[in-house]
């Protein structure tokens, strides 16, 4: 069963993993600043206000995290052990010389090391954007934590690399035998579909640091 506490209790810790106060995550959000002060969640008789599953589900799709990710915030795990994972900023992501043909890094010269909890063996790595090609989900100085061997589907926010070096971050639309949909997280710049063929890797996007 879930409890008041719990609830703004999970929505407190995912303004926090998110670098963000409680006003700052309303804001994010589209929601009024004060909409998750801590005045607010109770009403001046006593009784409990709870967080709309509408403000709930803006927050998410405004921070990117999965319903999954709040749902273990509600009853959070020990804090796992931390590793650090190769980082690499978006712009130097076309370079052929940092990534193996399956891309994943090659290490070396190019990239530096971020801390991060330790995924249990997950193939992953660490990218940090740069620009606005990404809003408004993902600002300048954002870090992606990405997996060039996890699965993807539709709807799934992934980085792209072409064979010619072009890195971009989209949302899949739509997979084929021959090509991928990708949307444009930001309205200002295109949708693409790219050939199979043309795509050195595609990593999905398993964890946003902002």
């Amino acid at each position: 069963m879930l409890t008041h506490p719990q609830i703004w209790a999970a929505l407190d810790r995912l303004a926090e993993r998110y670098g963000l106060s409680a006003s700052g995550l309303a804001r994010k959000a589209g929601l009024d600043a004060t909409s998750f002060n801590r005045s607010k969640r109770t009403s001046p008789d006593g009784r409990h206000r709870w967080p709309s599953t509408e403000s709930i589900s803006k927050v998410l799709t405004a921070t990117g995290a999965s319903l999954d990710e709040f749902m273990r915030l509600i009853q959070p795990m020990p804090e796992p052990p931390r590793a650090t994972i190769p980082l690499v900023g978006l712009a130097q992501a076309g370079a052929g010389r940092l990534f193996t043909e399956d891309g994943m890094p090659t290490g070396g010269a190019g990239w530096e090391e971020v801390e991060f909890p330790d995924l249990s063996g997950e193939k992953v790595f660490a990218i940090e954007v740069s620009g606005d090609s990404m809003l408004p989900l993902y600002r300048d100085g954002d870090v992606l934590i990405v997996s060039p061997t996890a699965s993807v589907r539709k709807g799934d926010r992934v980085v792209v690399r072409t064979n010619d070096g072009e890195v971009m971050a989209k949302e899949v639309k739509r997979r084929t035998a021959k090509s991928v949909e990708l949307l444009s997280l930001n309205p200002e710049h295109e949708d693409r579909v790219l050939p199979l063929r043309d795509l050195a890797w595609m990593a999905r996007v398993m964890w946003a640091r902002q």
